[in-house]
Parts: C-alpha cells; sequence; structure tokens
C-alpha cells in the first residue's frame, strides 16, 4: 500500500446519547478552513509543491459524510484511489494531484488558511 495519501481515523474521546467526541493533536495552528460539500461534488484538482508548511502534508478531517480521494504522484505517475468515512483525517503529500469527490453530504476541517494555497496550488498541465 502506497503512502502519498493515508487515512487516519480519529480517536474517540467520549459517546453518550448526544453524539461522539473525537479528538486529535497536530503540530501547527491557525486559521483553518470548514467546509460543507454536496453530495457528487468534485473538490480540489489539484496539487501543492509543499511551498507552504501547510500543505506539507495537507490535512484534511472529514468531519460528516464520507468520500473518495483520487490521487496521481506527479513525480512518479503513480495512481491511487482512497476512501475516507466521517470521522477521519486525510494526509495528502506534496506532490500529489487530489481529486476529492463527495459521496455522501460532507462537512471537512481543511488543517490550514487560505492563504496557505496562495503560491503552492498547481494544476495538472495537459498535453
Amino acid at each position: 500500500m502506497s503512502n502519498q495519501v493515508t487515512v487516519l481515523p480519529l480517536l474517540k474521546f467520549h459517546e453518550d446519547e448526544r453524539g461522539s467526541t473525537h479528538v486529535f493533536d497536530l503540530d501547527k495552528s491557525g486559521q483553518f478552513i470548514v467546509a460543507y460539500r454536496k453530495k457528487g461534488s468534485l473538490n480540489a484538482r489539484h496539487y501543492h509543491k509543499g511551498l507552504s508548511n501547510n500543505k506539507n502534508p495537507e490535512r484534511i478531517i472529514i468531519m460528516q459524510g464520507a468520500a473518495t480521494i483520487n490521487w496521481i504522484d506527479t513525480r512518479n505517475g503513480e495512481k491511487g484511489v482512497a476512501k475516507a468515512i466521517a470521522p477521519a483525517m486525510v494526509e495528502i503529500t506534496a506532490w500529489v494531484w487530489h481529486e476529492v469527490v463527495a459521496d455522501e453530504d460532507m462537512v471537512v476541517f481543511e488543517l490550514n488558511a487560505l492563504a496557505d494555497g496562495q503560491g503552492d496550488t498547481f494544476q495538472l498541465e495537459h498535453s
């Protein structure tokens, strides 16, 4: 199995009749992004070179719903597909083009700021 895209379960801290609480630890802080995506929507469709520390790796948390992550390593052409079902953290390494397909309506928490993608978001060139 490749380590280009990793899906990690979130640690369940507590659960009762109200629902469940999950925790995760990271080595960064600052502005984050929460996105609501409709079933069938295509998202991302880009890659990062890791110029921004918060994009190397890029981390998103699927808070609700499910997604299929299609990916291509732009350095060697390796391709793959990862499935993420909430709650889960998805880590995408630098230089990996990725497309997030909402298999269900989703709530996504991005562990980076909008500014982190500026100057470090690239499209695949078509020949």
